[in-house]
C-alpha cells in the first residue's frame, strides 16, 4: 500500500493506493493556514487515520506547494509561505518515524498523469496546475524531473512572454518580483481582471457568463486564453513535450482545449505544432495520487 498526501493551501488530502493504483481510502480536510506546527500535526494525524482505515502501515509520499532545497533541507518557493525556511522533511519524518518522499505538488501532478493518466505512454509530459497559483511539473520516462536546483518546471515564476504594452511591468508576485506568469494565469488573477470591469466572481463563473454571451466575461476569457497560449508556447519552444496536461480548478473551462492550441502557433518556433493539450484524467485527485506514486 502507498499513502499520498497533498498539502494544499486550502485543503489537505490523503489517499491510500493499492499496487494497481486503485484508491482504497480517501480523506479530505481543511488545511491549517499560517501555522507550520499545525501543518505537521495535520499530516501525522492524516497518515494515522488512513493506516487505521486500511489496517496496514504504508509508504508515504507528500506533495507540497514548493520544494525542499537539496542544499539546506529547508522548504523554499512555497506560496503557503509559513512553510518557507522550515525543515519540513526532517520534522515530518521524525513525527512519522519513517522515511518520507517529498515533491512539488505540480511534479506530483505530472507524475500521476504520466503514470496512468492523460499522459500515459508519452515520454515527456508537462503538467500544469491552474488554480490558486500556477504550477508546472515535468515527468520524463515516468519519473519526475527536478533538476539540480529543484526548480524544473517552475514556469509560473518566469515573466509572461511577449508582454503587451498594457501588461507591463505586471502585478506584484509573492516571490518579490512583478509580472510573473502566476500573476496573470491563476484563478485569482482571472477574477481580478473581470473585477476591474464588473462585480467580483470566480473563474468558473466568468466562463459560464462568457458562454451565455456576456461581453465583459468573454473579453476577459479571450485575454486569459491568449496569455496562456503565450506562456505554454514558451514551454514548447524550450522543452517540446509530447503532451501538456492541465489540472487545477481552471482546467474545467472546456473552451481552453480548443482556443489555446489555436492561438499558440503564433508564438511557437515551428511551422506546425502537433502538441496535444489535454485535461487531467484523474481530475483534482491527480496530485495526491502522484504523491503516493513517489
Amino acid at each position: 500500500m502507498r499513502i499520498g498526501i497533498d498539502l494544499g493551501g486550502t485543503k489537505i488530502e490523503g489517499v491510500v493506493l493499492d499496487q494497481a493504483g486503485a484508491i482504497q481510502h480517501r480523506i479530505r480536510r481543511p488545511s491549517p493556514r499560517g501555522s507550520y506546527e499545525q501543518s505537521i500535526a495535520a499530516i501525522a494525524t492524516l497518515v494515522s487515520d488512513l493506516e487505521r482505515a486500511v489496517g496496514v502501515t504504508a509508504s508515504v509520499g507528500i506533495g507540497i506547494p514548493g520544494t525542499i532545497s537539496a542544499t539546506t533541507g529547508l522548504v523554499k518557493n512555497a506560496n503557503s509561505t509559513w512553510l518557507n525556511g522550515r525543515p519540513l522533511g526532517r520534522d515530518v519524518e521524525a513525527q512519522l518515524r519513517r522515511s518520507v518522499r517529498f515533491a512539488n505538488d505540480a511534479n506530483c501532478f505530472a507524475l500521476s498523469e504520466a503514470t496512468d493518466g492523460a499522459g500515459a505512454g508519452s515520454r515527456v509530459v508537462f503538467g500544469v496546475i491552474l488554480g490558486t497559483g500556477t504550477g508546472g511539473g515535468i515527468a520524463v520516462d515516468g519519473k519526475v524531473l527536478t533538476g539540480p536546483n529543484g526548480v524544473a518546471g517552475e514556469w509560473g515564476h518566469n515573466p509572461l512572454p511577449w508582454m503587451r504594452e498594457t501588461e507591463g511591468p505586471g502585478p506584484p508576485c509573492y516571490c518579490g518580483r512583478s509580472g510573473c506568469i502566476e500573476t496573470f494565469l491563476s484563478g485569482p488573477a482571472l477574477s481580478a481582471s473581470f473585477q476591474s470591469e464588473a462585480a467580483a466572481v470566480d473563474a468558473i463563473e466568468i466562463a459560464r457568463r462568457a458562454a451565455e454571451g456576456d461581453v465583459v466575461a468573454r473579453r476577459c476569457l479571450e485575454q486569459y486564453e491568449d496569455r496562456l497560449a503565450r506562456a505554454l508556447a514558451s514551454i514548447i519552444n524550450v522543452l517540446d513535450p509530447d503532451v501538456i496536461v492541465l489540472g487545477g480548478g481552471l482546467s474545467n473551462i472546456e473552451r481552453l482545449y480548443d482556443e489555446v492550441p489555436r492561438r499558440w502557433g503564433a508564438y511557437v518556433f515551428s511551422d506546425t505544432v502537433v502538441t496535444p493539450l489535454r485535461r487531467a484524467h484523474h481530475g483534482d485527485s491527480s496530485g495526491v495520487r502522484g504523491a503516493a506514486w513517489l
